[in-house]
Order: structure tokens, then C-alpha cells, then sequence
């Protein structure tokens, strides 16, 4: 599988996660709401689902009409925007909570996932087997390893290109992290 494929057809987001893409957006939401209705997608709600492949189809035509650096923001919207797991203190913990929070927010069959393997004592690898674009998985993970990285890091993330990923066709992506 390649990026902007899902996994299962019957695969179902939830509507506050699907929001992230109109917070993601910032002064081009309006743009956002008609993309999103373009793919089926009509004033997304919380606690409401919607098709994955919808939202899939959203992004892809976000990416090809605005630019991958929007994935990027949408993703980092997506901590602030969708239901996820609390009692997290350590970076190790929420890059780990990446995974619970995807399965959260997503239900209705193989959805994939997101596993955090620590390296070193402040470094690890995300491996991200799911179908969403890298750049949006990049967002994600460098804004939950900003909010709960240490005072005084910043952290650093990567694609590593010397594993398989969505770009070139594979089913994942994988992710060098360091703070």
C-alpha cells in the first residue's frame, strides 16, 4: 500500500480528528470545508465517523492544490484536535500514545499502526504503518515530542530514506526522532 490508500474500505475516522485538517489549516480553513465536501466530507462533527478513504482523498488533494507543508501543520494540529490518551510525563510516553490515540480515533477494520522504539536516552524510531502521507505523520510526532520534550530541546525528525516508505510505494514510514 502506498499513502492515500486505506487499508480497509469499511475504515471510519472520528469527526474531531477530521476537524484537524480545517485547524491545520489556519487563514485557508475555507478552503479546508470545501475540499473535505468535495470528498463527501460535509461540516465534519465530533463524535461523529467518516469514511477514511474520504479523509484520504482530502489530503491528497490538499497536497496536490496546496502543499505537503500543509499535511505537515494539519498534522501538527491533530494532538490539540483529537481524542487522546492522558497521565503522559516523559516523551518516551508520548510518542508511545501516538498508537492509542490513532486507535482512538480510527475503527471499522485493519487500520495499521504507530510504534515508537527508543534508541538511545533521547532518541528513538517511529515506525508508521498506516496510510496517511509522511509529511502529515511528521507533524504529528514533532508536535507531541515539542509538547512534552524536555525545557531547552527541540526536536529533530527525520524520514529516514534508508527504510521502506509510502513515498516509494511502501506500506510504511519510518521516523528518526532525537530531543
Amino acid at each position: 500500500m502506498a499513502q492515500f490508500k486505506a487499508f480497509a474500505p469499511q475504515v471510519e475516522v472520528n469527526g474531531q480528528t477530521v476537524l484537524a485538517v480545517l485547524n491545520g489549516m489556519g487563514p485557508v480553513q475555507d478552503l479546508g470545508q470545501k475540499i473535505l465536501a468535495q470528498h463527501g466530507i460535509k461540516n465534519p462533527l465530533p463524535g461523529l465517523w467518516y469514511s477514511q478513504q474520504a479523509w484520504l482523498d482530502a489530503f491528497r488533494t490538499i497536497a496536490e492544490t496546496v502543499g505537503p507543508m500543509t499535511l505537515y501543520s494539519i498534522g501538527q494540529a491533530i494532538p490539540n484536535s483529537a481524542q487522546w490518551p492522558t497521565q503522559i510525563t516523559t516523551v518516551e510516553m508520548a510518542l508511545a500514545s501516538i498508537d492509542t490515540a490513532y486507535r482512538i480515533n480510527h475503527r471499522g477494520g485493519e487500520i495499521g499502526s504507530d510504534q515508537f522504539n527508543p534508541v538511545g536516552p533521547r532518541s528513538g524510531k517511529m515506525v508508521c504503518h498506516n496510510p496517511y502521507p509522511s509529511e502529515f505523520d511528521q507533524g504529528i510526532i514533532y508536535a507531541v515530542a515539542r509538547k512534552f520534550a524536555p525545557l531547552g530541546s527541540f526536536p529533530w525528525i527525520k524520514l529516514d530514506e534508508s527504510a521502506p516508505t509510502r513515498k516509494k510505494g511502501g506500506d510504511s514510514c519510518t521516523f528518526l526522532i532525537a530531543w
